[in-house]
């Protein structure tokens, strides 16, 4: 990875193992909301999506206002959660990172999760710091897979195209990289898996 000069990584199944506390928070969302609560293998298809179209793919036919509602009721019992479920940093993420920043590379996140979140789950794990951009999916008009928060940040840090990679863990992320005409690196350890991460033509995998 030091071959670059700016890396660029997802937050949730990349840095940190948030699925149980995703999955733990829209299941209570979708027993208040009265909705037939999905399996784990259901939610973990959507995640990395922003809020809204997590609830709109898993029930196809619900309007923009359902939608809307669902995203305000997981937001409200997220907050109760993340005291007790606050997700972990993934083994050797914080050393791996440690390492890269001496060695001269610049870190940025770039997350369908809200700025104050990212920034929160950052800081609760003692890594924010090693972060010169973070991008929320409300610091853009226009979320993944569209390229526009990887365009904000090369532009923010004066960063190349070439000299660029994107970290992800789900097809949506890669698809965001390749937009954007940087190279991409799928890690498989998180929410998606192997067979679906090669459909998505990553330039290279990190088991």
């Amino acid at each position: 990875m030091t071959q670059f000069k700016h890396i660029i990584f997802d937050f949730d199944g990349t840095i940190a193992d948030t699925s149980h506390i995703i999955t733990a928070t829209m299941q209570a969302t979708m027993r208040e909301m009265g909705l037939e609560v999905a399996t784990t293998e259901a939610i973990k298809k959507v995640i990395g999506l922003p809020l809204k179209d997590c609830f709109g793919n898993i029930y196809q036919g619900m309007n923009d206002e359902e939608m809307t509602r669902c995203a305000e009721t997981y937001c409200r019992i997220f907050d109760i959660n993340k005291d007790s479920l606050t997700p972990a940093l993934f083994p050797h993420v914080k050393e791996t990172l440690c390492y890269l920043r001496r060695q001269g590379v610049t870190l940025s996140v770039d997350s369908s999760r809200s700025h104050g979140s990212l920034t929160e789950l950052l800081e609760r794990n003692d890594v924010g710091q090693l972060f010169s951009v973070i991008v929320g999916v409300d610091d853009v008009d226009q979320a993944k897979p569209h390229p526009e928060g990887v365009m904000r940040i090369l532009e923010a840090t004066g960063t190349q195209r070439e000299t660029a990679l994107l970290v992800g863990d789900m097809p949506v992320d890669m698809s965001m990289g390749r937009n954007a005409g940087i190279r991409t690196c799928a890690v498989t350890y998180g929410n998606s898996t192997k067979t679906e991460l090669l459909k998505s033509q990553p330039d290279f995998f990190y088991r």
